[in-house]
């Protein structure tokens, strides 16, 4: 390519950074198409007048990015264009950020892909408060939603404070369930094209979601310890996301929870970058974990999400946030914008749930039943690497050699029981490969049901690849 030169005199930072940055740009805007050579270090350093190491460190920053490759003697090319730069076959189906979980279990399937709360009667209690609710407002209940009652945000601080985090009712924005509360947040304070930082592992609805809407994926590394606050801050200087979504507290799908120090160190970082955080409380409101919130160490910064799906009923869509009170009006009206609104029947009868103490009391139930049923999978599986945790409905299995992830799902659902493979849960292409599983215990109705599907799983790890071929 000899006719393009960059543009130097826009964007923040060292020099080599806002040399990647406008090469990341061109290939954004199909100005730098796939396939075409960067001009030779030596030359672009002449053309721009710098350094030959400046240049050299913007053409690695831009291969740490997946925007080019060098080959030593050729020289260093674009990989390919941005998926929003083509022009998509609309009747085609996108299978590229499809989940791997079936909508529908198949018949004679015992679904262990899923992680709702157990069913311990709460149904009961719903229809009691949902029949209230409808006597004591049937015009609020035929209309839309207009006014938001003072107890709704009084219900979320009380759902969502967890040792020493207290919300006030002023941050709080009550949403259509957890999901609906993160993507009103990313959609509120971030544009297409903006960064994300998650996890490889993760939660991975979110990130395919936040891609569905012009969001690019960032990928921080972790380890045993979960999120290692290095790479964020490594990804932080590299890719400037303006956004993290992160689970601290028994993180999905691995378990891990964040130490205080590790905490503390990721707000210190997303301070330095100026990174807005989606603290996702979910599980951590199934558990007595002391350490601190990510909320406690960057107040200023961070938006705890929660909801009722995990330890009350996922069918009420219960959800909340609390979020520094100068992002809570355009994330109110972002939820409003993407959801149609918020529906009154189902506000009004998760905040009676929650200020009655209900949901509460329905919480202890769902935990109890949750720990005989981890006893259960402890017994079975004893002997084999997996995590667990008394009062989290699922649980994260080391495979054995030789299995593969995608392999033991299959075998899995060859004998009647639906898992989920590591590939559900990546946030985006990686080429990290972990041998896990995940399956959950709340779905079956009965402990029977989830004893019968572990011993499955256990069959098929003594058992190894040569009691499974898939025979196609």
């Amino acid at each position: 390519m000899t006719n393009w030169l960059p543009d130097l005199t826009t964007g923040a930072g060292p020099l080599y950074q806002r040399l990647a940055d406008s090469v990341e740009a061109g290939i954004d805007q199909g100005v730098i198409g796939a396939g075409t050579k960067l001009p030779p270090q030596r030359d672009l350093a002449y053309d721009i007048g710098t350094t030959v190491g400046t240049v050299g460190r913007a053409y690695q920053l831009l291969r740490e990015r997946g925007l080019v490759s060098g080959e030593v003697g050729r020289g260093t090319f674009v990989l390919g264009q941005r998926a929003d730069g083509a022009r998509p076959d609309l009747l085609a189906p996108d299978v590229s950020g499809e989940s791997t979980r079936h909508i529908e279990a198949p018949r004679g399937k015992l679904r262990f892909d899923s992680m709702a709360a157990p069913d311990i009667g709460q149904g009961a209690i719903v229809a009691d408060v949902l029949s209230r609710t409808a006597q004591d407002h049937p015009h609020e209940i035929s209309s839309y939603t207009w006014d938001f009652p003072g107890r709704w945000y009084e219900a979320g601080a009380r759902w969502l404070s967890r040792n020493s985090f207290r919300p006030n009712a002023d941050s709080i924005v009550a949403t259509i369930g957890t999901h609906a509360a993160v993507m009103a947040a990313i959609a509120a304070l971030t544009t297409p094209g903006d960064y994300i930082a998650f996890e490889h592992l993760t939660y991975s609805q979110i990130s395919r979601s936040a891609g569905l809407i012009g969001r690019r994926i960032a990928l921080v590394a972790s380890d045993d310890d979960g999120i290692d606050p290095q790479d964020f801050e490594r990804v932080c200087a590299q890719k400037h996301p303006k956004m993290m979504f992160l689970m601290p507290t028994v993180q999905n799908p691995t378990l891990v929870t964040l130490s205080a120090a590790r905490r503390e160190a990721i707000a210190r970082a997303a301070r330095e970058y100026n990174v807005v955080l989606i603290e996702d409380d979910l599980y951590g409101h199934l558990t007595d974990d002391p350490t601190p919130l990510l909320a406690e160490f960057a107040p200023e910064r961070t938006i705890v999400a929660g909801g009722l799906s995990k330890s009350v009923a996922a069918g009420v869509r219960g959800g909340w946030l609390s979020c520094p009170p100068a992002y809570r009006h355009r994330i109110r009206v972002a939820h409003k914008m993407m959801t149609g609104g918020m529906p009154f029947l189902l506000a009004e009868l998760n905040a009676r749930l929650v200020l009655s103490g209900q949901a509460g009391e329905i919480r202890k139930r769902s935990i109890a039943e949750i720990n005989a049923r981890i006893a259960i999978v402890r017994e079975t599986l004893a002997g084999f690497a997996f995590k667990s945790h008394d009062k989290v409905p699922f649980v994260w299995l080391t495979l054995p050699d030789p299995w593969l992830s995608g392999t033991f799902k299959n075998a899995c659902l060859e004998q009647g029981v639906l898992i989920k493979d590591e590939d559900e849960f990546k946030a985006g292409r990686s080429e990290q490969v972990f041998h896990g599983v995940r399956f959950g215990i709340s779905h079956p109705r009965q402990r029977s049901d989830v004893a019968d599907g572990v011993a499955v799983i256990r069959r098929l790890l003594d058992e190894g690849r040569a009691g499974y071929d898939s025979f196609s």
